[in-house]
């Protein structure tokens, strides 16, 4: 791996910290040369300190260490991304990561509704909503949903047409994310058995 470390004055690269398993952006630190090759050769990440102006491995005082998976270094050959599963917070202050912003899997659009189907949830009692009325009428209606779409998925997959298919899915995906709710579990419960299921394989 060819990394220039003469490109800065201090000899000094950025390192991004990214979760292997949710891709949530951990922290940024710096490494020398030294610095790098201790990571490898350790397994655990370690930066050099500009405030202490020394190696500091991440995790040598509070038992949080960035564990190592893989480093890739950018086109211009002067920044890491390093890949890693950490034990524990990330940030000095207690939280996952240095942005305050919680360590979990984000699904783009379906994490964001996962959230509005939450708060039609909570709100159930007050709202005038498609979402809040499956939640007044309850968990066999929910279910119930969810199988009549599921019908509905299986007859357009036996069809030739592909836009039928996809609106049918995506109402099937919607009154799953109701169902899951309705169970008291997110999308982030199926993904984790899903990645042991793929261990174990």
């Amino acid at each position: 791996m060819n990394i220039d470390f003469k490109k800065y004055n201090d000899r000094l690269v950025p390192a991004i910290i990214q979760d292997n398993t949710t891709n949530k952006v951990l922290m940024l630190g710096y490494m020398n040369e030294e610095a790098f090759l201790k990571t490898n050769q350790s397994k655990k990440v370690t930066f050099y300190s500009r405030s202490k102006q020394r190696l500091w491995t991440k995790g040598e005082e509070s038992g949080n260490f960035l564990n190592l998976v893989s480093i890739a270094v950018d086109c211009d050959n002067d920044a890491l991304l390093i890949k890693v599963n950490p034990q524990g917070p990330v940030c000095h202050k207690g939280t996952d990561t240095c942005w305050q912003e919680e360590n979990v899997s984000d699904f783009g659009f379906l994490s964001e509704l996962e959230n509005i189907i939450q708060n039609r949830k909570e709100n159930a009692e007050n709202e005038d909503s498609y979402v809040a009325s499956l939640f007044r009428k309850g968990i066999n209606k929910i279910a119930q949903k969810v199988g009549e779409e599921a019908v509905e998925v299986v007859i357009e997959a036996k069809d030739n047409n592909d836009d039928l298919f996809l609106d049918e899915s995506a109402d099937l995906l919607f009154h799953y994310l109701i169902l899951l709710q309705a169970k008291g579990f997110t999308l982030q419960d199926v993904e984790k058995i899903l990645r042991q299921r793929h261990k174990a394989e």
